[in-house]
């Protein structure tokens, strides 16, 4: 008697894995209490998971004093900065909120899943009584372009080129905003502070030390003497000292080389210390990506007639970079998270502030609440790096045959 499916659902039918029988008792016993000392470390380990879980809560929900953190908000987010010049700190984050609603709406995907959460804080910031009608008004218009941005971005003719020309030129107009440079009224920029020089300093440091990261690992990899041990005495020295030894450097030395009568502000010196601190790392993991290709990459570029700029260009260095996107990742991830050093060169960023808010006289003894808050903050934005990079990953096939 012949059978009436079709092969590829009989192909489909036997790939199938059996279906589990244990059910959830079955389970419990198989993996949580299959014997008596894991029984023993099973009750252990719910009672102190239970004890933890029970004294944090209640410390979230009845015993902390979250006043600490809702009336010094503004100072967490933008620091001193003037408040009859926020306008340019709302107009700033309308722009990127626009970048991000036409990215979504083109590229789908990651980007936008994180536009809907950026939405969802803007929603939750809408929500809470602790931000003024005017930022909640600022919060719902910044809601309405990243929705305008995801349906219109598709529309749009030469989309993709006109979201990515926005993105190259959203750092500079970002700082033209923040400082005037004479256009408005100047707001100097040691009264820049909070999670708004956080992001500034680490936006700068990470971007800025790619391309860098790039060469200086190309540069060790060169046959030419004077180029290639060069670039080995950068990246050895730079990662044999402490980054706050570069902050300081960075503060004593650049005003040395410049011209008498031009100087350059501690923020500017410190975003420049960071980035070439952050690309010493980002040349190695650029270096470990090289060296993980095989040599029959660099042959088949040259049978097909490429150039080694054009080789390197289209054939390497993106399998290089596709391979190590874990490594440069975490090390952006590391560069955010030591932004906090630039407190000790005076500058008072997200933890400056922290500092400063828990010395307070009127909040003495609730620096627990404060940390707790810094510590979600830098979660949540190193989670959503880390999120982008394993969906970019697996979008990659990065660990796939």
């Amino acid at each position: 008697m012949s059978s009436s499916l079709k092969p590829e659902e009989s192909v489909k039918q036997t790939l199938e894995p059996p279906k589990s029988t244990l059910g959830i008792n079955g389970w419990l016993k198989k993996n949580l209490f299959n014997s008596f000392f894991n029984s023993i470390l099973t009750v252990v380990s719910v009672l102190v998971i239970y004890f933890i879980l029970k004294g944090s809560i209640t410390w979230v929900f009845t015993t902390a004093q979250w006043a600490v953190v809702t009336e010094n908000y503004r100072l967490f987010m933008v620091g001193q900065y003037t408040i009859d010049q926020l306008w340019r700190v709302w107009t700033c984050l309308g722009f990127v909120s626009l970048l991000f609603g036409l990215s979504a709406g083109i590229w789908k995907g990651t980007i936008r899943n994180l536009s809907i959460v950026l939405m969802l804080l803007y929603l939750v910031h809408t929500i809470v009584p602790f931000v003024s009608s005017t930022g909640k008004m600022w919060l719902a218009i910044n809601i309405a372009i990243i929705l305008a941005g995801y349906f219109i971005g598709p529309r749009l003719p030469k989309s993709k080129a006109i979201t990515l020309v926005g993105w190259f030129i959203s750092f500079p107009l970002i700082i033209f905003l923040l400082n005037g440079f004479g256009v408005f009224s100047p707001v100097k920029t040691n009264i820049w502070g909070g999670l708004l020089l956080t992001l500034l300093i680490s936006v700068v440091a990470i971007l800025g030390s790619f391309p860098i990261g790039i060469l200086l690992a190309l540069g060790r990899t060169s046959k030419l003497p004077i180029i290639k041990y060069f670039c080995i005495t950068y990246i050895e020295i730079i990662r044999g000292i402490p980054l706050i030894t570069v902050f300081f450097m960075a503060q004593i030395m650049i005003p040395l080389f410049l011209p008498e009568g031009f100087e350059i502000n501690n923020v500017i010196r410190v975003m420049i210390g960071a980035t070439l601190f952050t690309a010493a790392y980002m040349a190695e993991n650029v270096r470990g990506g090289l060296q993980s290709l095989q040599r029959g990459q660099f042959e088949a570029a040259k049978a097909i007639g490429l150039n080694p700029v054009h080789s390197m260009a289209f054939i390497i260095m993106p399998q290089a970079l596709r391979a190590v996107i874990p490594a440069i990742v975490g090390q952006s991830i590391s560069m955010f998270k030591d932004t906090t050093l630039v407190a000790i060169v005076g500058l008072i960023d997200l933890l400056g502030i922290a500092q400063t808010v828990k010395a307070n006289p009127e909040f003495l003894g609730r620096h627990m609440e404060v940390y707790v808050f810094i510590a979600l903050v830098y979660w949540v934005i190193a989670y959503s790096m880390s999120y982008s990079s394993r969906r970019l990953e697996k979008s990659l096939g990065v660990g796939e045959r």
